[in-house]
């Protein structure tokens, strides 16, 4: 159900208690107090990991069965950007007769999708990272039907708007004057408006939901002062109606080391997570380096990093799929908040291969206290290792995961004070089953402890000393 406007403000400001009588959680999705390199979701920390047949996730016809499959192989993460540019899709506002849109009335099966969207991953204590403006929906093809677009619609004119009517460049290009409205740019105060009624609409709905992270954009070019705005703008809504909520942007550049990521990773006043998705588009060693380069640069003021985008498909798009499940568990043992496979035309989406490494992930996560490790960022700890072999995340003094991408012999060095008898498990990933669990009793104090794994496959294995 939907309040208005007014109402919705009442009901939040004077009793947070219905919020939690409609979802089941008082307690938002927010960053773990205890270790601000993840998150926590009803007071318990949780990582996330997920994967979706598609990015606009609540125009699906089939969410309820999608939604099913993810939670019963462990996942808990989707993406949504507010987009319309798939066939069957709709668009957010009223289409007339006379087959222009009109901004100053709703399209309520969009918004029914929505709010059912929400309701239904809420239900399954899934999280949702939102995509406010879905970029590619206001440039070329996909302009020249946006209800945005004033050629489309019967509330303002192209010279009223100072909008263009055809843009047949790459985002990357940024000359859609759509992006440059806000008052530090051009002041189109008559763009702005409906931005602005757009965004208040999805927060009407979203507010009620603790599940909810919120990312500007997708892959944007523009200038940070969009972003800035409109993080702004969310949290001062979410202030005022007593409600909390976490913001980021998505940049496009490949390399976080652009100064296109500065003004998110440098700015945690006004984001409180960065997503570094675009770091999928590396491979082997260089996806690793670079993540955690970025980990060790927000160490004096730590956030989660979060990966809702993880390429790599058959098609031979930004990689095969084995490099988008290497992408996956580098990402989680490199002490990631989350890590998501993108579509199926260029990821893993949730195709039986992804649903078997979300499972063994979970399965990982249920033995190891992953929010009490620290990744071996330089494989320091790791002997005889060649580039991108393995990839180890410990708790010093408890325990020890190493991933294998494809196999490799390794020694692990054990410190000083990890002394006595320790078990070793190996987890077929690609069965999602664990092997037996072998005790050893070292013949050395302490001793370097050697491991080999089958080439061809990705293997995790588990070791974890006795108290």
């Amino acid at each position: 159900m939907l309040f208005s406007t007014k109402k919705f403000r009442f009901l939040v400001l004077t009793g947070v208690v219905l919020i939690s009588t409609i979802f089941g959680a008082a307690d938002p999705i927010r960053v773990y107090t205890e270790n601000p390199h993840y998150w926590q979701y009803k007071g318990q920390p949780v990582v996330l990991i997920g994967g979706s047949v598609e990015d606009n996730l609540f125009q699906i016809p089939n969410l309820a069965e999608q939604l099913d499959l993810l939670k019963s192989v462990g996942g808990n993460y989707v993406r949504n950007t507010m987009s319309a540019r798939d066939e069957g899709n709709l668009w957010p506002f009223r289409k007339l007769e006379s087959g222009k849109y009109d901004l100053d009335q709703w399209e309520p099966e969009y918004w029914k999708r929505f709010e059912r969207f929400l309701r239904l991953t809420a239900q399954r204590d899934i999280i949702v990272q939102i995509e406010i403006w879905a970029t590619f929906d206001y440039y070329r093809d996909v302009w020249g039907v946006n209800p945005f677009n004033p050629k489309n619609n019967i509330t303002y004119t192209a010279e009223q708007s100072q909008l263009p009517t055809v843009v047949n460049s790459h985002p990357t290009r940024h000359a859609n004057n759509f992006f440059w409205s806000i008052p530090k740019e051009r002041n189109q105060q008559t763009v702005l408006k409906y931005q602005q009624k757009f965004v208040d609409k999805i927060l009407s709905y979203t507010l009620e939901s603790p599940n909810v992270l919120y990312c500007m954009d997708n892959e944007t070019s523009v200038t940070p002062q969009w972003g800035w705005y409109w993080s702004a703008y969310i949290r001062k809504q979410a202030k005022d109606w007593g409600v909390h909520v976490e913001t980021t942007e998505m940049w496009d550049s490949w390399n976080l080391a652009s100064a296109q990521h500065n003004p998110t990773f440098d700015h945690p006043d006004i984001y409180s997570f960065v997503d570094i998705s675009q770091n999928n588009h590396q491979k082997g060693q260089q996806h690793w380096d670079n993540a955690q380069k970025q980990r060790k640069r927000i160490a004096r003021q730590v956030r989660p990093l979060n990966n809702v985008k993880i390429y790599g498909a058959d098609a031979n798009r930004f990689g095969r799929s084995r490099d988008g499940l290497e992408r996956f568990w580098r990402n989680i043992f490199g002490g990631l908040a989350s890590a998501r496979f993108h579509r199926p035309d260029a990821g893993n989406g949730l195709n039986q291969t992804a649903q078997a490494h979300l499972k063994s992930m979970s399965m990982l996560l249920e033995k190891f206290d992953i929010f009490n490790a620290q990744p071996d960022a330089d494989s320091e700890r790791l002997r005889q290792r060649s580039p991108n072999e393995a990839y180890l995340i410990s708790v010093p003094g408890q325990s020890y995961a190493v991933y294998f991408p494809n196999g490799g012999d390794v020694e692990i060095l054990i410190p000083l004070q990890d002394r006595g008898d320790y078990t070793i498990q190996w987890l077929d990933v690609a069965g999602s089953q664990w092997g037996s669990e072998k005790r050893v009793t070292p013949q050395h104090d302490p001793p370097p402890i050697a491991l080999g794994a089958k080439p061809g496959v990705h293997s995790v294995v588990l070791i974890t000393f006795e108290q």
